[in-house]
């Protein structure tokens, strides 16, 4: 009696329930929901929501004054306010105007670059916690909203600006082609702001509670960036302070950009008291912070807006 043995078939293993997901959404051309882009793309998507981030930018310094009486006229009166607080308290009673040269115009053209900076910062830090809503309603590069919030501090440094040249002009500083280094300058500063607010923005995003620590960090930076004094007349009148800490304060990027826009705009203001390569350092800061910043940002994109 002949038996019929049926074949046996080894059973493979049933795939992993992921395995099937994954599989069933690439034969379907899906992808991941918030995945990071490449690099390339990421830029990409960045220049084809350039007007979202140009308007954006001045939307928000439009609303920014809206409810005040004097409107926009704050956006000059802010500044210059500022200026003739740091004159009298440290022009006045500190004494610090002493053998500075043009002492009303050194001060203002300091406190109006640092401004954009301190600016620029205390945005970037509130650029992803301070804007929840859009961030989880709406799919854009996230690096859009930094990026805009400088812009509205650059905006708001040419009505700065204006003021600045008036007060200029009142103090015998005459428009020359000298200020036209002024361009190359700011140009860089806007590359380091922008570097700087996109690595305050990630931080800010994961850490909330940095931006109240910040008007500290700030207020230290700013008293060591010569905003109110001179760092050569520093290394002149304490000779007991290292050399290399006078070095350190001149070529840290605030003091670097200030007196960038000191020795274009003011006569009184020349080479000798820059930093030595001051160029190499203005453009070096600016590409350091702002490809670092960038690339910083970006590898954190798909972690923003989510709880």
């Amino acid at each position: 009696m002949s038996q019929t043995i049926a074949p046996t078939h080894a059973t493979p293993p049933a795939p992993g329930p992921e395995t099937d997901l994954a599989a069933l959404a690439a034969r379907h051309g899906l992808s991941v929901s918030g995945a990071r882009p490449t690099l390339r793309q990421y830029i990409g998507q960045l220049w084809s929501r350039r007007h979202f981030i140009t308007t954006f930018a001045t939307a928000k310094l439009t609303a920014q004054y809206s409810q005040a009486k004097l409107g926009q006229i704050w956006q000059i009166m802010t500044p210059l306010l500022n200026a003739i607080v740091y004159f009298f308290i440290f022009g006045v009673l500190l004494g610090t105007k002493k053998g500075v040269p043009d002492y009303v115009p050194f001060l203002v053209t300091g406190v109006f670059i640092w401004t954009y900076t301190s600016s620029s910062v205390t945005a970037g830090t509130r650029a992803i916690s301070g804007n929840q809503g859009l961030v989880r309603a709406l799919h854009f590069p996230r690096a859009s909203l930094p990026l805009s919030l400088v812009l509205q501090q650059l905006q708001q440094l040419f009505f700065s600006m204006c003021a600045l040249v008036v007060i200029l002009v009142a103090f015998g500083q005459y428009p020359r082609f000298h200020w036209a280094l002024a361009i190359p300058a700011l140009i860089c500063q806007s590359l380091f702001c922008a570097g700087i607010s996109l690595i305050m923005a990630r931080l800010g995003a994961k850490t909330p509670d940095i931006a109240q620590l910040m008007p500290f960090i700030l207020r230290v930076w700013m008293y060591t960036s010569g905003v109110m004094w001179s760092v050569e007349k520093l290394a002149g009148s304490h000779e007991g302070i290292p050399s290399w800490v006078v070095m350190a304060l001149r070529c840290q990027p605030a003091a670097v950009y200030i007196d960038m826009m000191r020795y274009a705009l003011i006569d009184s203001f020349h080479a000798n008291q820059l930093p030595p390569h001051v160029w190499a350092l203005c453009l070096g800061w600016g590409l350091l912070f702002f490809a670092g910043g960038f690339v910083y940002f970006w590898r954190a994109e798909e972690s923003y807006g989510r709880g």
